[in-house]
């Protein structure tokens, strides 16, 4: 595979080190790496992130999965209908976003919103916001992979439903 082959998405969904968990098993993920976006304070640390989201950098090749497969993904393993909020965590680090870094995924993104609100999957409709990307900030070591060397720790993520797409 050429490298060129490999795209880049940026999402948050709440907690990040669950979100990674599950997105690191996907057919096509080739990395991921847990961070901070959307907010303004320059090098933010899990100590201080202000209004960054806690976000997953996914990695993916185009051969074998799409962009549009990953926010199908997305959509099944968190709630997108609770604004600043995933389960017992709050606030607006726990927010749902799509950073989108083109037009063409904004749209992509937009349309797959509707594709979720029309399910009638949930109560309520998606609060999920699309940012433009701007910066991704990796979080600490030790917060990358957290699961994997915590096999005891905490997550609210897991697959909810099934595909969207089907």
């Amino acid at each position: 595979m050429k490298t060129n082959d490999y795209k880049k998405i940026y999402l948050a969904g709440g907690c990040f080190w669950g979100m990674e968990e599950l997105f690191r098993k996907q057919v096509g993920v080739i990395d991921t790496e847990v961070g901070y976006m959307g907010g303004h304070i320059p090098d933010p640390s899990y100590r201080n992130h202000g209004w960054h989201a806690e976000a997953v950098e996914i990695s993916y090749d185009q051969n074998l999965t799409s962009f549009q497969k990953i926010l199908d993904f997305f959509f099944c393993i968190h709630d997108p209908t609770t604004k600043n909020r995933q389960w017992n965590d709050v606030g607006d680090s726990y927010r749902s976003a799509i950073f989108y870094q083109d037009e063409s995924e904004k749209a992509q993104a937009q349309a797959f919103i509707q594709i979720v609100n029309n399910s009638g999957r949930w109560p309520n409709p998606v609060v999920t916001t699309l940012e433009k990307f701007q910066q991704f900030y990796p979080a600490e070591g030790y917060h990358q992979d957290y699961l994997q060397q915590n096999t005891n720790g905490y997550s609210c993520h897991y697959r909810r439903f099934e595909s969207y797409l089907s």
